[in-house]
């Protein structure tokens, strides 16, 4: 509980401290409805935690003894799983952006046309529970459960304080080995050179390898193409999969090629009127 205590007293203090200084700098970063949604959205995941926790630990200890290997802990193999976890965190979060049904659950994180250190906050409701699946495979192969576990929490911790237009560019730093708030800044950009952009966790290093990294080159709009749907949390939680279901869905780039598309066509020719 304590651990907890502390994780909330740092996450509510930076929170303050943003907030101070946009309204010194007089920047717009936050609007006060949508911030009040985001915490609304964190609340509710907190209070599904207990069934996501069950869950989570129901789905360990079903793999446990299928377990090919029994990878001891040390400093060395908790390096090696936190490697693995981010290498496999970026997959999972660049499926989420390229599979249309992952799609309307991520979407919940993207969906703010605003950016600070609340819209962290913003993770579906549904989420966790399908991320726990993904991972399974590395607690399969014989890693530790719970050292899974922490270097997943670390690392969203860490990617709380990318959330935040505070920081600017790092320059010579930026792009390397560490995730940093431009490189973020840009994943949650609805310009067309930044979509699907910048998955990394903790690291970088896997955007350079894949193709997928680009850095902050322009003002960010941020939010998605498909527009904005609202301060209302239920919404923004459930009326993606709801329009998922109904067959009413695009992915950001499709929605943007369509537009592209519309924008390309040469104007309609009306017919001449024959004068009489």
């Amino acid at each position: 509980m304590l651990p907890l205590l502390y994780f909330l007293g740092i996450v509510y203090l930076f929170i303050l401290i943003e907030a101070f200084w946009s309204w010194r700098q007089e920047k717009v970063v936050h609007n006060w409805r949508e911030s009040l949604s985001n915490i609304i959205i964190m609340l509710g995941n907190n209070l599904i935690k207990p069934l996501s926790i069950a869950w989570k630990y129901f789905l360990f200890r079903l793999v446990e003894p299928f377990q090919p290997f029994d990878i001891p802990v040390n400093a060395g193999t908790i390096l090696l799983t936190f490697f693995i976890a981010e290498f496999a965190y970026y997959w999972y979060h660049r499926w989420n952006h390229e599979l249309p049904l992952l799609w309307t659950l991520h979407h919940t994180h993207h969906s703010s046309p605003w950016m600070n250190l609340t819209t962290a906050f913003r993770i579906n409701w549904m989420g966790s529970f399908v991320g726990q699946v993904y991972f399974l495979p590395i607690i399969w192969i014989g890693f530790d459960p719970e050292v899974l576990a922490f270097c997943l929490a670390f690392s969203l911790f860490y990617q709380f304080f990318l959330h935040t237009e505070f920081v600017g560019s790092l320059g010579r730093f930026e792009g390397w080995l560490l995730n940093t708030p431009s490189a973020h800044r840009v994943h949650h950009g609805s310009n067309e050179a930044y979509i699907d952009k910048n998955y990394g966790g903790v690291l970088i290093i896997f955007d350079r390898w894949f193709g997928t990294y680009q850095a902050e080159t322009e003002k960010v709009q941020y939010g998605v193409t498909t527009g904005f749907i609202g301060h209302n949390p239920l919404k923004v939680v459930f009326l993606p999969l709801w329009q998922y279901l109904q067959g009413n869905w695009k992915r950001e780039k499709d929605n943007l090629k369509e537009d592209n598309m519309i924008n390309q066509r040469p104007p309609i020719r009306k017919p001449a009127q024959s004068v009489n």
